[in-house]
């Protein structure tokens, strides 16, 4: 073999060493970063949201628990208006409170529905055009707890002058303690944190989310 041959091979290999030694790195970043993540979820634990009323309580839809909590929170006085982002296309404000098991004439008249979005992103951008039409500068967000840090991103990017308080919801079947533990909770904060990270550096990309009508 050649000596010309033998130093392109070498350097072939330092070329590959260094992009798996980047690589590894890479990969150990993400996943303290994931760790960090799982640590910044809410939890039951951390205490009730803030009190205090807001013009508006948005719901994201796409988990259980969600509705029911804006809706608590609309006869608790917290606000006046409930705005239901991401609602499909065809479900009205009554379809949307007989599934709640609510009695429409209790709260069809403060209900509003929107039909535009099916991502977080959508609904921010949703959510920020039915604010500035009902003039309101603050709103609860109401979604679920493994959802909230990326909700939060793309709606203060979107309205960077709205007051936002966060009002997370904790579907059973996502298991935050120990959730290196079950499959589908790491799955799902992984993929969280992933389009957490993106969102971070571009809110309006849109990304699907995850398990949509399942937590």
């Amino acid at each position: 073999m050649s000596s010309l041959r033998r130093r392109a091979i070498r350097r072939r290999r330092r070329a590959l060493l260094r992009i798996g030694l980047g690589a590894a790195c890479g990969v150990l970043a993400w996943a303290v970063g994931l760790i960090w993540f799982a640590g910044h979820v809410p939890r039951p634990s951390d205490g009730p949201p803030p009190d205090g009323r807001t013009d508006a309580i948005v719901v994201l839809t796409g988990g259980s628990g969600r509705l029911d909590a804006g809706l608590r929170l609309l006869a608790e006085g917290q606000a006046g208006k409930v705005f239901v982002s991401g609602v499909a296309r065809g479900v009205d404000v009554d379809q949307l409170l007989r599934i709640a098991r609510r009695r429409p004439e209790d709260f069809a008249c403060c209900i509003a529905v929107g039909y535009a979005a099916d991502n977080t992103a959508g609904n921010a951008r949703e959510t920020a055009s039915w604010m500035r039409a009902q003039g309101y500068r603050s709103l609860r967000l109401v979604t679920a707890n493994y959802h909230m840090p990326r909700s939060l991103v793309e709606f203060r990017s979107a309205m960077p002058g709205v007051e936002i308080v966060p009002h997370p919801v904790f579907p059973p079947q996502f298991k935050l303690d120990g959730w290196w533990r079950w499959p589908g909770t790491a799955a799902l904060l992984a993929s969280e944190y992933s389009k957490y990270l993106l969102a971070r550096i571009n809110p309006s990309v849109v990304w699907p989310d995850p398990w949509r009508g399942e937590a």
